[in-house]
């Protein structure tokens, strides 16, 4: 099992800062320094970055704060050859008939360039934004059905279903993708796990210690087993890697020291009406401190005293951040989805430092382009 490594597109603007600045936020964000707004051109070049540093694939997040995921990507196709998309959407905003129908074209349009990850939704007052009122055990359960619907339909001949939230009659994809997409798919509640059991190919989690991404998978594992199925696994970290693990420290402290109590204090406060189980459990390793950040060597949890979501880094020079790679990828963990601020500068960081220790480490293999040039890459094609 060779290591896969993808980055993430920051459509909801980027910067050089952990503070959410979004391009949909107050004027006065928008406004401050340094703050990039999520136009094509600069998506684009992250993109491009991505595909010649050899990533598989960039992440694309959903929600009130960013860019559609899938109209992006779809343009920023258009502007990469090899490049795959990992496009989030919500279940039970839109039709899972629709949804099987747009990844096939999206397939066809790309050359089968799509990945799904598949997000529930965690914030009840988000998904209201959206029109959907169902709680979040409700959602998991919607989210089951919904994905149920989807692999029948794109069997290629009429389906049938009928569930508490879906009804369908003679669903169809007249032509299915080629190749079936792969789901993502995370959840740490007791609502998301069977789920994931049942349909996930990648169980994506957020980047705790090694000690507990080993508890969680091996849950995934065991319940997928008794489904008859064998899940992959994925893990959602930033990194912040240099060519000496003091300059890549220095670059997480003057992170954190462009945060303010207040600006602490209230990130973690709206964080904490969160119901995901996940969120919970990335508060809960730092507690809205800043003096126990470092939560296991070189495994950062700065990010999160601001940010939803991942809220851990790896730290360290560029042998070190493949150290902790290789750690967790030693407990089963094939995918690793990674981010940066800035995304385009950490993107050079990563690419040019970390995964040429990873492939002298025997940990990645070699993808070979149409040009004939060999590139080292993080699964491929």
């Amino acid at each position: 099992m060779t290591v896969r490594l993808h980055w993430f597109l920051p459509t909801g603007g980027d910067g050089r800062t952990l503070v959410d600045r979004h391009a949909y936020g107050p004027a006065e964000a928008r406004r401050a320094t340094g703050v990039r707004a999520p136009d094509i051109e600069y998506l684009a070049q992250i993109a491009k970055a991505a595909e010649q540093l050899g990533f598989e694939a960039v992440l694309t997040p959903t929600g009130t704060w960013c860019e559609d995921a899938w109209l992006t990507t779809a343009a920023l196709a258009q502007h990469t050859e090899r490049l795959k998309f990992l496009v989030a959407f919500r279940p039970g905003l839109l039709s899972p008939t629709l949804a099987a129908q747009m990844a096939a074209t999206y397939q066809r349009v790309t050359r089968g360039r799509l990945l799904l990850n598949v997000v529930t939704g965690g914030d009840s007052a988000e998904q209201r934004r959206f029109g959907d009122h169902l709680d979040h055990d409700q959602r998991y359960a919607r989210t089951d059905e919904f994905l149920s619907v989807v692999r029948g339909v794109w069997r290629g001949e009429p389906y049938d279903f009928r569930g508490a939230h879906y009804q369908v009659e003679g669903g169809l994809a007249v032509l299915p993708p080629d190749p079936v997409p792969q789901l993502f798919f995370g959840g740490s509640s007791p609502a998301a796990g069977p789920v994931a059991a049942r349909h996930a190919d990648v169980y994506l989690t957020w980047g705790e210690p090694p000690a507990q991404v080993r508890e969680k998978t091996d849950w995934i594992r065991s319940l997928a087993e008794r489904e008859g199925r064998t899940v992959r696994f994925g893990i959602r970290l930033h990194t912040i890697s240099r060519d000496s693990s003091a300059e890549a420290w220095a670059t997480a402290q003057r992170l954190l020291d462009d945060l303010d109590a207040d600006t602490i204090a209230a990130a973690q406060a709206a964080l904490g009406r969160s119901e995901s189980v996940g969120q919970r459990r990335m508060l809960e390793l730092h507690g809205g401190a800043r003096d126990r950040l470092e939560i296991h060597p070189n495994l950062w949890a700065g990010v999160g005293l601001v940010r939803g979501g991942a809220g851990t880094a790896l730290v360290g020079s560029h042998a070190e951040v493949a150290d902790r790679i290789e750690e967790y990828h030693s407990l089963g963990i094939e995918h690793f989805v990674l981010s940066g601020y800035p995304h385009l500068e950490e993107a050079y960081w990563f690419g040019e430092g970390v995964i040429p220790e990873l492939a002298a480490r025997g940990l990645l293999k070699r993808q070979v382009p149409a040009d004939g040039v060999p590139l080292l890459a993080a699964g491929g094609r």
